[in-house]
């Protein structure tokens, strides 16, 4: 048994929890580069979180330019035992309307300029993604939210730009059910960092599909994006004041043991050394 230690990642909108006791902001040094931001550390009761705005503050990265592998390696160094991500996302169902909260439990991966492994030539694994959420995590996270929809697709686009009508149609007869641009690579490179991780989708508009109404522009969800972030702040409080004293393991916590294929005298060591967060449990010191 171990406590719990939630790293939170802020989607648009949302650049900082007030409710944190003995906040401080906290430069964290990542191998792979940049984090979009330093961590603002502190609890809320006896959970220690950790928060890192995913395009920093003032939203000043872009999500094709999002240094995913920084921001999961920094949570991990950190001491994370946990993920949560919430994010700003489109609506793909009726049902799904603006200032909805979505509780994700799939994806499909759309996103194509993005690094999306720690691992490559010299240190290769293969994790399991057939079930990208951590269960116990996001039914955690669906309590906290009250009023929020279990379960859904999302769809992770590159961006910068918004959904054309025919792709927006496209993905709706997928089944896909949200739309956005920065749940992937991460949730994967969560899932290498030994990380259950769950994702909140706070719905802001109907991306573009419905042909009578005017196609999606930022000027039109920064009203609902700031209603969300405020309704995503108590969640996490929420979330704080209802975890379990103890955190029971998750089979996540251990999903690189049968994962690293490479054999231990064609592992190149350079890579190795980046890898000491993220896979020092099972790598050689």
């Amino acid at each position: 048994m171990a406590g719990w230690k939630i790293g939170i990642i802020g989607g648009s909108g949302l650049y900082a929890i007030d409710a944190l006791e003995g906040a401080e902001w906290r430069t964290v040094a990542s191998p792979w580069g940049k984090p979009s931001d330093a961590l603002l550390c502190g609890r809320i009761g006896t959970v220690e979180l950790a928060f890192l705005p995913r395009h920093g503050r003032g939203h000043r990265v872009s999500p094709s330019e999002l240094n995913n592998r920084a921001n999961i390696d920094v949570l991990k160094r950190a001491g994370c035992t946990d993920i949560v991500a919430i994010s700003a996302v489109g609506s793909l169902r009726e049902e799904l309307a603006p200032g909805r909260f979505v509780v994700v439990d799939q994806f499909v991966d759309r996103t194509f300029a993005r690094a999306k492994s720690f691992f490559g030539t010299g240190m290769v694994a293969h994790v399991s993604m057939a079930d990208p959420v951590c269960p116990r995590l996001s039914a955690l996270v669906a309590d906290a939210a009250g009023e929020a929809t279990r379960g859904g697709t999302y769809l992770a686009m590159e961006g910068p730009q918004f959904s054309t009508r025919a792709e927006s149609e496209l993905y709706r007869s997928w089944g896909c059910s949200v739309i956005g641009m920065t749940a992937m690579p991460e949730a994967k490179l969560a899932r290498e960092a030994e990380l259950p991780y769950a994702l909140v989708g706070m719905v802001t508009d109907y991306d573009c599909w419905r042909v009578d109404e005017a196609p999606v522009e930022v000027g039109n969800i920064l009203k609902v994006m700031h209603d969300n972030a405020a309704r995503a702040r108590a969640l996490v409080v929420a979330l704080a004041q209802s975890l379990p004293a103890e955190r029971a393991p998750s089979p996540i916590d251990t999903c690189l043991d049968f994962a690293l294929i490479t054999a231990p005298e064609a592992r190149d060591p350079a890579l190795l050394a980046k890898l000491d967060a993220v896979a020092g449990r099972v790598l050689p010191a």
